[in-house]
């Protein structure tokens, strides 16, 4: 009975996220300029957020969806996977980031109902968001050729910056 719930409750997620979510950001949502095909991306150096972005997307048999492409991003950055544990703490991280939307409160008080044994996980990703420094408003397109590892470096250093000058010009 258990992994019957938990099969539904994955459905549901995944359902709200791709059948509700992802149509209706396309429509009241300004456009992404993604100016990267899967195969520029694939050309990138290794080790780039733009190659590992392509690795990641390949691992899991997905396609680059451009209206998408930041939450994909930001799954590698902050190292949280697909499943249903990491897509609740990367919504939980956002919100403790200071990313107050539809989506993340949604999904955030989706995953408090319905994933009790998540909660530990989902506290400290929360926690670790608003550590951090600002992660919504970065220049995504620009950071396709930097470091992974010198991006997640700058984002998880960055509680040293003051959060009223969330300046992303040091990108």
């Amino acid at each position: 009975m258990k992994k019957m719930l938990i099969k539904l409750r994955t459905a549901i997620l995944v359902m709200l996220t791709h059948k509700v979510a992802l149509p209706l950001l396309k429509k009241i949502r300004k456009p992404l300029l993604f100016p990267f095909t899967e195969q520029q991306l694939s050309e990138l150096p290794a080790g780039t957020l733009g190659n590992d972005l392509y690795h990641f997307l390949k691992k899991r048999d997905f396609r680059l969806l451009k209206h998408y492409s930041r939450h994909d991003m930001k799954h590698i950055l902050l190292g949280y996977d697909t499943t249903d544990e990491g897509e609740a703490c990367l919504q939980c991280f956002m919100f403790g980031n200071g990313r107050v939307s539809f989506p993340v409160l949604a999904t955030v008080v989706y995953s408090l109902l319905t994933m009790p044994e998540y909660w530990r996980s989902m506290r400290t990703a929360y926690q670790k968001g608003k550590l951090a420094g600002p992660v919504h408003d970065l220049p995504w397109p620009k950071l396709m050729t930097e470091k992974t590892a010198g991006i997640r470096e700058k984002i998880f250093t960055n509680e040293l910056i003051s959060r009223e000058s969330s300046d992303v010009s040091r990108w």
